[in-house]
Parts: structure tokens; sequence; C-alpha cells
């Protein structure tokens, strides 16, 4: 709401308010209040003259408004879905890249923890509302993902850890190639006599498990090894969920010789299942993983698996959104970069 009462400044309590109050779009407002390129000098100059008028500084106490930045980095993190587990092993390494590569430009990385069930969405927005950041990250990307989409709806600076179809092409991107781990899964297992090839993978349409299940596909098609229903299954992203979907694939007709897991919590829940049903992974079923976390290599036996390189990735990830901040961009302007990089395969007794 924006009002006058005894003198008192006008208030705008939302960039929904400061945008109606100019009568513009929240992308415009918000472009121009982050210094975005694509905003014309004149309209950004508007934006922030009324934005100081009207007092428009939630949570900030007028300093991003003054000094035109937050010096802060928001990356969203939420639990694995059906879980309150953040997925640790993988992104404590990556958060310290991360933060170590932000901090060499004078930035602070602050993680939002979200809550099982809304996606973060309510705390995306009071993120983007209240300025809290200058630009914000997102980890466990969706085939279709509404954060993505309202962020490039309002135009604001951020970046993502994985692909999706959302949003295009607006915003930069690194991901890890788990189509290329899961061809790379099936032609190590055939190539040492497997065909019986079973796939369990994440549910909820996160978009790496689709991409590791397209590479798993194509591979059996290229050896000639129809693709059988029966042996591909999802669950939760945790080890319940592993522990769950193992026995289904187990038990079919003609029961799988192996099995990728598209996630180290997954695979420690379903070696657990095959071990009650007397199904010793490394002797009677190979077993291999991706991606690689220290759970994997202290598992006994120690599990075959594709290794991300995550403190490097976290830097990269850094430089790729801070080369999209045209505070940051330096003199070629700001550029959006998109990266796939692979997953090394490591080798141990579980295959």
């Amino acid at each position: 709401m924006i009002a006058k009462a005894g003198g008192r400044k006008s208030l705008a309590s939302s960039i929904h308010d400061l945008a109606r109050h100019l009568n513009i779009s929240i992308g415009t407002v918000s472009r121009a209040l982050n210094g975005r390129a694509d905003v014309n000098a004149d309209t950004r100059q508007r934006v922030l003259d009324a934005a100081k008028k009207l007092n428009y500084s939630p949570n900030q106490s007028g300093r991003s408004l003054r000094q035109g930045a937050t010096h802060s980095i928001a990356f969203m993190l939420q639990p694995h879905p059906g879980d309150q587990q953040y997925g640790e092993p993988f992104f404590i390494p990556f958060l310290i890249g991360l933060q170590g590569r932000l901090a060499e430009s004078g930035l602070d990385l602050t993680v939002v923890m979200g809550a099982p069930g809304d996606y973060q969405q309510e705390r995306l927005r009071r993120v983007v509302e209240t300025r809290r950041a200058d630009a914000v990250l997102l980890a466990w990307t969706r085939r279709e993902d509404e954060r993505i989409d309202y962020l490039t709806q309002v135009g604001f600076p951020f970046a993502t850890l994985g692909r999706s179809r959302s949003g295009g092409k607006a915003y930069p991107s690194l991901d890890l190639d788990f189509e290329k781990a899961g061809c790379d899964a099936v032609d190590r297992l055939v190539a040492r006599g497997h065909r019986r090839i079973a796939a369990i993978r994440p549910s909820l349409n996160l978009n790496f498990g689709h991409l590791f299940l397209n590479g798993y596909r194509k591979a059996l098609k290229r050896h000639g090894i129809e693709a059988d229903p029966a042996l591909i299954a999802d669950g939760f992203i945790n080890e319940a969920g592993g522990y769950q979907v193992t026995p289904r694939v187990m038990l079919a007709k003609d029961r799988p010789t192996a099995i990728i897991f598209n996630n180290d919590a997954m695979a420690l829940g379903g070696c657990k299942a095959l071990a009650e049903m007397g199904i010793r992974p490394g002797h009677d079923i190979a077993v291999t993983v991706i991606v690689d976390t220290p759970l994997c290599r202290y598992f006994s036996p120690a599990l075959t698996a594709f290794r991300p390189a995550l403190e490097p990735m976290g830097r990269r990830l850094a430089e790729m959104l801070l080369a999209s901040l045209p505070a940051f961009a330096g003199p070629e302007g700001p550029r959006i970069i998109h990266e796939v990089w692979p997953l090394e395969l490591v080798a141990r007794d579980s295959d």
C-alpha cells in the first residue's frame, strides 16, 4: 500500500505497490532496481527516484536503495521431497566453492532453507519482493519449474544448478551430464555381460532424473536391448525411497542382474533392501550409482559411482552468475552462460 499520513513519507510496502505507482510492469521495476542492462537509463532513474521518495526498502532499512545492492546472493535450498534432509554430502563441497568465489567479489552467500511441500515459492517471493539479495541461485530444477517462470517474469537475476525447460535460455545454468552418465553406466555393465539392467531414479519431475533415464534408454537401444518397464522405478530421493522401490524391480519375472541408482541416498536404501532379500551387492548383483558422495565410498562393498567436481562447480556457477550481472560483468558486458559438466567414473567393488 502507498499512503500519506501526518506529513510522513509515502511507503511502498512491496514491489507490486511501486510498479502500480509508476504504472509500469513489476518486471521492469525489478530489473531497474537490480541494475539490469535491458532497462533504459531514463526508466531506471525514474524507478530509483520513486523508490527513494516512497521509502521502498522493506527489511533493508534503506541500505539497498542507497547503495544499489545488498551485496548478498541467496541460495535457495529445500529438503528432498518427502523428507527433511537437504542432501548435505552433495551440497557442502559445492557451497564451499560457491561461497569462496562470491567472497572474492565482496559478496556474501545466504542459504534460504525451504520447507517440505512448498517447493520454496513463497520464500522465493519474499526474497525478491523485499530485495534481501541481489540475485538467487536455484537447485533441484524440475522439467517445468514455477520458480524459474516467476523469476523470469519479474526480471530478477538468477542462475540454476541444473537445467529446465522453463525460462528458455535467458539465465545462466550449470548442470552435470546425467544423460551421458546413464549411457556410460549401461555400456560398462553390458561389457561385463549384463542385459537385465534396472534403473531407479527420483520421482516428482526432477530434470536430472529424466536426463539419466534418456541416457539409459539410448544405451540399451544401441546394444539391441529392449527397455523393460518392469525394470524402471522411481521414488522419493532419499534412503527410504530406494528401500521401498528396489524390491519392485527385483520381483520382475526376469529379475535384473544389475541396478543403476540415480542418487546416492536411494542407492543406500536400495542396498539395504537387497541385503534383506538375501542378495549381495557386488556378488549377486552389480550396483552403480550416479552421483558419487562419501556415502558411496564408505559403504560395504564400496559403490562404483560417477563423481562430480563439486567444489569447482560451485566456483564456476558463481562466476557464471556474476558474468550475467552488470555490476560484475566487466568491460565485455553481461553474458548468459550455459555449461554441462562431465562426471568421472570411479570404479569400486559393487559392479
